[in-house]
């Protein structure tokens, strides 16, 4: 085991079976090697920086209906809100200051009527803050969208794909949602030049390790910029609201959560060690499912954190999943106490751009 550590380290990608020993391996050692590893190639491109994203959750209102999430579109208890152009803005200015130079705006897939007034939010932020990247995350567009976006200053975008299996994909969407529509948007994405992000719930109902080693496959052969793995965490208002009180975990002995940790940092070791200069986050997500979620990624080799800039009124409101961390290390105003836990890790915030390494943006 402790040999396919070495070659994946050496030859940047392993076999099919290869990848099951890694993500089945129990060896405490051998994981050991596997977040070393990774911590270092992580260290050797980056330093000891972590990148910091500001989030901006700007809407809840989502035109889908994904049986996992919690803002889906026929969740009726849900409090529904958009954000103002203003109130973007002031968000992004509060996070200016702070020293975000990054700002990832997120939410629920809008519908298409939208694309013009996001578009103009995108170009205002731009605008007033040039020397700062853009990042959008609101779902799949049209290609004229994506290329609007990309003119008003959009130099980044987070797609994840959530699964490369056909009938996973369709245990978790509603009819008329296709994994081929999906895929196609992130071709589109890296064809007009955006740093493009893709990544899977890990722990997901009805996920295969079979699954897992197909998402590793398909993400090896696109060769994203960011890659995003969250644990899955079920909602109290979605048909998988008691999915972890099943039995049917992948790693034997371990309860849902357990394995949905494990897996997560397993494989942001595995795509460290195939990507080295890939822009990966210690999710909120894996924060939430552990206290020392974020130190715990970085040592596995991730390298950015994307503490909440969103209005504190609207924070509960983004409720992807239940118990969403929030607050402390989670959001910008807790900039100091992630600065001080960073700091006992051995790491330090950076303040800049964050650009991948060897793959500078154009300035719009």
């Amino acid at each position: 085991m402790e040999d396919l550590v070495g070659k994946l380290h050496r030859e940047r990608r392993l076999g099919a079976c290869e990848y099951r020993s890694l993500l089945l391996c129990e060896d405490p050692q051998t994981v050991g090697r596997l977040h070393e590893r990774a911590r270092e190639t992580a260290v050797e491109r980056f330093g000891r920086d972590i990148y910091i994203r500001g989030l901006i959750e700007i809407s809840n209102i989502c035109r889908n209906d994904c049986l996992y999430c919690g803002i889906r579109k026929s969740n009726r208890a849900v409090s529904r809100y958009t954000l103002t152009e203003e109130e973007i803005m002031e968000c992004c200015r509060l996070g200016y200051g702070l020293g975000f130079r990054t700002f990832v705006l997120q939410g629920g897939e809008p519908p298409q009527g939208q694309d013009s007034r996001i578009e103009a939010i995108c170009r205002a932020i731009h605008r007033e803050f040039p020397d700062c990247a853009i990042t959008l995350s609101i779902g799949e567009r049209t290609e004229e969208a994506y290329r609007r976006f990309r003119q008003a200053g959009v130099s980044r975008y987070l797609l994840r794909h959530e699964t490369h299996d056909p009938g996973h994909y369709a245990r978790l969407h509603p009819p008329g949602m296709s994994l081929e529509n999906r895929l196609r948007c992130l071709d589109t994405l890296k064809r007009y030049g955006y740093q493009t992000g893709t990544g899977i719930m890990v722990g997901s109902p009805f996920q295969s390790i079979d699954s897992i080693i197909g998402d590793i496959i398909y993400i090896g052969e696109f060769g994203p910029d960011m890659i995003g793995l969250g644990p899955f965490i079920p909602h109290r208002d979605t048909v998988f609201a008691d999915y972890w009180n099943s039995e049917t975990a992948i790693l034997k002995g371990k309860s849902h959560e357990e394995e949905a940790v494990e897996l997560t940092l397993k494989l942001i070791s595995i795509f460290r060690l195939m990507f080295p200069d890939s822009l990966i986050p210690a999710t909120t997500a894996l924060a939430t499912l552990d206290p020392e979620g974020h130190q715990k990624g970085i040592l596995a080799g991730a390298n950015v954190i994307m503490p909440n800039l969103s209005p504190p009124s609207v924070r509960a409101r983004y409720s992807l999943y239940d118990n969403k961390a929030s607050s402390g290390t989670e959001a910008a105003e807790g900039i100091g106490k992630l600065k001080e836990q960073l700091r006992k890790t051995g790491y330090n915030i950076s303040v800049s751009r964050g650009d991948r390494p060897g793959k500078p943006e154009e300035q719009e």
